[in-house]
């Protein structure tokens, strides 16, 4: 459903942005199965033994072929892990590398490693040398075993003891009994894929398995919990099959202000739906076979339009998708969820909201004050300063906006921010009322603009003409009054203009 034809200057239609790159990667991630498979080890020292014991441990038939062998090797072969070992006491030969599928050589004699690696490299067997990635075609990395599920970490041999820092994190925050649950989707996957279900009924399923596992890793489950997420499934019937739409809030900007249900909701949505604003960093939560369209709406500028916007969702939905509505800041606070829920609900199409951080909210963190306070501000308000042609809204209180027990956030404010101070202004409010302006709040280029209401509109113009960019929040208010008196400094790394 990706647009045809070029956006006009007013408008533009909803178009799919394809897949994100992968930034570049020092070493490939990959797991070989060894079940049964030869793999040769040339020498006999202990960091042969080591990986003699980690290769049998994935079930390979491991040969060791070295002059002298240690203790431990011999311990090893007489007690492996899983596959079998072999020891050779002799000097290797390059017909020893015939059949491996893997080449391993501890790397001790520096002559003797590299003649190892381009025999292997001649052979075309993958080959490793102990502390040498020069010599290696692939390396070892530290390892969080809970097999089947395992998690190998690598610094591409710059920094080993970080990478078993890492590995120490990780195993901190990987219960144990992650193994079983492991081991139980592995056995369960074939009585899933015999029932016939649906893709999304087997998405459902294992996202339930998934949530159970998260929430009781402690225990092993047994045949009791196999059947009630089958029950499950088959409880829900035609929803298992149907798609539905999500309206995610994206919060203003730092991909670390996502909730937890967010995440999880772009990690099952098959489209994502997202605005201009949206950072790339948070569209990295969603998987990467999901489908992303950007579906954008910019301040006076080239924007989609909301009926094709609504009419999207509801199409994918019925295509039987999960559709990420994402949208900036908090949905449900002017971005117009209200149409798009409506639109849902009278298509019969599913539809549920995840609240996102608010723009205001991001901005009272990173100024780092309150936008109450028992004194000054008794009350807050949201208010546009945009209207559907553009303009200032026609009906705005100016009376209850020049209120000094209250706080004050303006939404959209560029454009019309001189004829709103001049209406508060001609209401009778307080010319010395402190007043911030946040552009980007939350982001890297986030700047700063604080003043009084008086002269806002000019200090906001001056900081554009020297490169504020992004979307701008107007707040203002006497609980500002210390941000307004310099008591506090601008937040770290925000520029502060006026």
């Amino acid at each position: 459903m990706a647009a045809t034809g070029p956006d006009t200057p007013s408008s533009r239609a909803p178009r799919h942005t394809g897949h994100a790159r992968m930034e570049q990667i020092a070493r490939l991630p990959v797991f070989f199965g060894l079940e049964g498979r030869r793999v040769l080890v040339a020498g006999g020292g202990e960091p042969a033994a080591w990986k003699a014991e980690l290769l049998s441990a994935a079930g390979a038939r491991v040969e060791v072929i070295a002059p002298q062998v240690c203790e431990d090797l011999w311990r090893l072969a007489g007690a492996p892990p899983h596959g079998p070992i072999a020891i050779h006491v002799r000097a290797w030969h390059a017909d020893d590398l015939d059949g491996a599928v893997l080449a391993v050589a501890d790397g001790e004699d520096e002559g003797e490693a590299a003649r190892f690696s381009a025999a292997a490299r001649a052979a075309g067997v993958p080959v490793n040398v102990v502390d040498r990635p020069a010599l290696s075609d692939f390396t070892f990395g530290a390892i969080v075993n809970r097999s089947p599920l395992v998690v190998g970490i690598s610094t591409d041999g710059a920094a080993p003891v970080f990478g078993q820092a890492v590995r120490a994190k990780i195993e901190a925050l990987l219960p144990t009994g992650f193994k079983a649950w492991a081991l139980a989707a592995k056995t369960w996957r074939h009585q899933v894929t015999a029932r016939g279900l649906s893709h999304h009924a087997r998405r459902a399923f294992w996202e339930r398995f998934a949530a159970k596992a998260l929430a009781e890793p402690n225990r092993a489950p047994d045949d009791d919990d196999r059947a009630a997420l089958f029950n499950a499934i088959e409880t829900e019937g035609a929803a298992a099959h149907s798609g539905s739409v999500v309206l995610v809030g994206a919060g203003p900007g730092d991909p670390e202000l996502l909730t937890l249900k967010a995440v999880r909701a772009l990690q099952s949505a098959d489209v994502v739906l997202y605005d201009d604003l949206v950072s790339p960093a948070i569209l990295d939560f969603s998987r990467r076979e999901a489908r992303k369209m950007l579906v954008g709406k910019t301040g006076y500028g080239p924007s989609c339009k909301q009926d094709d916007i609504n009419a999207l969702m509801v199409d994918l939905a019925r295509e039987g998708r999960r559709v990420v509505r994402l949208k900036g800041g908090e949905p449900m606070i002017f971005g117009r969820a209200g149409e798009e829920i409506a639109h849902c609900r009278a298509a019969g199409v599913p539809v549920e909201v995840i609240p996102g951080i608010s723009a205001p909210q991001g901005a009272a963190s990173r100024l780092v004050t309150s936008l109450t306070h028992r004194d000054h501000a008794r009350r807050l308000q949201f208010v546009t300063a945009h209207a559907r042609d553009g303009k200032l809204p026609k009906d705005l209180d100016y009376g209850a906006l020049s209120d000094k027990a209250a706080t004050t956030v303006v939404y959209m404010p560029r454009r019309t921010l001189p004829d709103l101070v001049r209406n508060l202004m001609a209401a009778g409010i307080d010319p010395a009322t402190p007043a911030v302006a946040v552009f980007s709040v939350t982001r890297p280029e986030e700047k700063v603009v604080m003043g009084r209401v008086a002269t806002l509109a000019e200090d906001v113009a001056r900081a554009v003409d020297a490169g504020a960019e992004g979307p701008c929040l107007v707040l203002y208010g006497h609980a500002l009054a210390e941000l307004g008196a310099g008591v506090l400094t601008p937040p770290a790394g925000a520029a502060a203009a006026g």
